[in-house]
């Protein structure tokens, strides 16, 4: 099934220039037509092209439906960004695949990227959300420096996966199903001994993804994808 997105669509019924020039000219889409849509906010829809314009295809909608939900659990992953920006961009794909409420782009004292523009990383969450045939459009945020975002408040269990030395649990020991969860993953070089004090101080769990050391864009997805199997 080929699945357009329409962020807007209860307000415009027409699709995106993109996804417009995707259906009229690459798939040949014609008047009469139907498709299946959805705008990233949960909801699906069914709608058939009434004006087959590859600036301005209108659509008219017929059906829509929520589907469930990824579950009643709630993620959000803060990673420092990797300083190939290639790795970065296979983690964000791999976790909208699987599912991901939220990701953050952490600034951290030992980070190889201090900078992200987040609109290629954008358009990588909404291919995946397509192709895995999602409803929900993860939400992405700009890149937070580590001292203001540990501070921020969370509804559910905040966990830090670092290196040091130290007692820690098992991530798939300590997680509950159902629980939300923010998981911060730091830099090939590890948070800084201040950052994992903060985090402590701040009401984050020291937690291990395993006994392999991890790159930074596989932590994130192990963790992902832990929770997942958790729930």
């Amino acid at each position: 099934m080929q699945l357009f997105y329409a962020p807007d669509i209860r307000e415009i019924a027409e699709l995106p220039e993109d996804e417009a020039r995707h259906a009229i000219r690459v798939l040949r889409l014609t008047e009469g037509d139907t498709i299946e849509l959805t705008d990233g906010k949960g909801f699906f829809y069914k709608a058939v092209i009434t004006h087959a314009h590859p600036k301005h295809c209108e659509i008219h909608i017929v059906e829509e439906w929520q589907p469930k939900p990824l579950g009643d659990f709630y993620l959000h992953i803060a990673v420092a960004p990797t300083k190939n920006m290639d790795r970065l961009e296979w983690f964000a794909e791999k976790a909208t695949e699987i599912g991901i409420n939220e990701i953050t782009c952490l600034n951290c004292r030992y980070s190889e990227r201090k900078e992200v523009k987040t609109s290629r990383l954008e358009k990588i969450l909404v291919s995946a959300m397509k192709q895995s045939l999602k409803a929900t459009l993860p939400h992405l945020n700009e890149m937070t420096k580590f001292k203001e975002f540990v501070k921020q408040p969370f509804d559910g269990r905040k966990f830090i996966a670092h290196c040091e030395e130290g007692a820690k649990s098992l991530l798939k020991k300590t997680y509950q199903p159902g629980e939300n969860a923010l998981i911060l993953i730091g830099p090939e070089g590890d948070f800084s001994p201040e950052e994992i004090s903060l985090a402590l101080e701040n009401g984050f769990e020291p937690i291990s993804l395993g006994n392999s050391r991890l790159r930074t864009e596989t932590a994130a997805l192990v963790a992902c994808h832990t929770v997942h199997v958790c729930n």
